[in-house]
């Protein structure tokens, strides 16, 4: 049988990832040593007191059927910890839990925008932005991010007609890929552009506690006006370990919200209800075990950072999220092709920068998956390949 496919999944390629992971398997099918710094799934362990919840609320045979909402208790948790660790009062109907920020990004545009209508997202920045868009029939007009300006944009330097016909746009930071931390006058600028061009904000603040040089991670949420122009994602994962979970949060404007409920309930009957059980605990319980991993995921930054530098490879220290985003050597002019002789010649797997949009060129994403002493292994094998020239 003939099959014809649309043309928005004919235009998405293979993820790099899939690309990455069969070369992968290649070399330790030749029994070489590989370093995978290519996907970021943390190697630290959830808190106990995370899985012990799930594992007592998987006991229960009632919490196997429909969840259909959001918990009270979840929703009062949410409150309780965006009060507490950023200064923000939430009411429980600008809250909504979602099966990670990725599916949260993924959808948004089937809330804001019909077909053809624009969104701005970051160059480079995570896939997701722009491919949750354009799956909508939405257009996606990217904005650059320069090193120069700290890769943050410069909201001067959007024509005038795109900002005032875009119907949101995605800030992300600390940014993934690119490891900048954005500044208050940032977050000012941002809601005053939003102000002035009707342009909604979609903020995702996934990395909001792995924030370096002993700086505190915040909230767009707490900056004033912020709730008029837009909502943040807030997502469990990274801070907690708890990838698999698939559990994050919508917060912020009350219609923006209740608009992305009900286009929601019609994709999924609610979060799994242990998943639930296992936040409220993330949330309420100690916090002590994420400051520990942030001074861990630092110092794992600065040995990789500065191992590389001392072999040649200049390398600039990080500021926060759990990747290292890298200029290739100066004897390299194509990420693409450097990733693969890194692979090749080191077997250490990196990203290459284009995965993340244009402006990529010129880079590796490296994620802080493994402890120093691995890292100064993978540094070490680097310096014997001499890829570094």
């Amino acid at each position: 049988m003939e099959l014809t496919f649309s043309r928005r999944s004919r235009k998405i390629e293979e993820g790099i990832f899939s690309v990455l992971n069969a070369k992968k398997e290649e070399l330790l099918k030749q029994g070489r040593t590989v370093y995978n710094f290519s996907v970021g799934t943390p190697d630290f362990h959830p808190p106990v007191h995370i899985m012990e919840a799930m594992q007592e609320a998987c006991k229960d045979p009632e919490n196997y059927k429909y969840a259909l909402a959001d918990r009270p208790e979840l929703l009062e948790a949410v409150q309780a910890f965006y009060k507490k660790r950023f200064g923000v009062e939430l009411l429980t109907d600008q809250i909504m839990a979602l099966y990670g920020s990725q599916e949260g990004m993924a959808h948004i545009a089937l809330e804001f925008c019909d077909p053809g209508e624009i969104v701005l997202v970051p160059d480079p920045g995570y896939p997701v932005f722009g491919i949750g868009p354009e799956l909508t029939g939405a257009k996606m007009v990217t904005y650059p991010l320069y090193k120069e300006n700290n890769f943050l944009p410069d909201f001067d330097d959007i024509p005038e007609d795109t900002a005032r016909a875009a119907k949101f746009m995605v800030l992300s930071y600390p940014a993934n890929p690119v490891c900048t931390v954005a500044d208050d006058k940032f977050y000012e600028k941002a809601i005053a552009f939003a102000k002035k061009y009707h342009v909604a904000i979609l903020h995702d603040n996934a990395y909001a506690d792995l924030v370096y040089g002993g700086k505190e991670g915040k909230s767009f949420l707490s900056y004033e006006g912020a709730m008029d122009v837009g909502i943040e994602f807030y997502s469990l994962s990274k801070s907690y370990n708890v990838t698999g979970m698939r559990i994050s949060f919508a917060l912020g404007n009350t219609k923006m919200i209740e608009m992305f409920k009900k286009v929601r309930s019609q994709i999924d009957y609610g979060i799994f209800l242990p998943v639930q059980y296992a936040a409220i605990a993330a949330l309420t319980g100690p916090q002590d075990s994420v400051k520990e991993q942030c001074r861990l995921y630092e110092e794992r930054c600065n040995t990789l950072c500065r191992g590389l530098s001392e072999i040649g490879w200049e390398v600039p220290d990080g500021q926060g999220t759990m990747f290292v985003w890298a200029p290739i050597p100066k004897n390299y002019t194509s990420s693409e092709k450097f990733s693969l002789d890194l692979m090749e010649k080191a077997g250490v797997i990196v990203v290459p920068g284009t995965a993340f949009g244009k402006l990529g060129e010129g880079y590796v994403r490296m994620a802080l998956v493994y402890p120093k002493e691995e890292i100064q292994k993978a540094i070490q094998a680097i310096k014997e390949s001499g890829i570094c020239g």
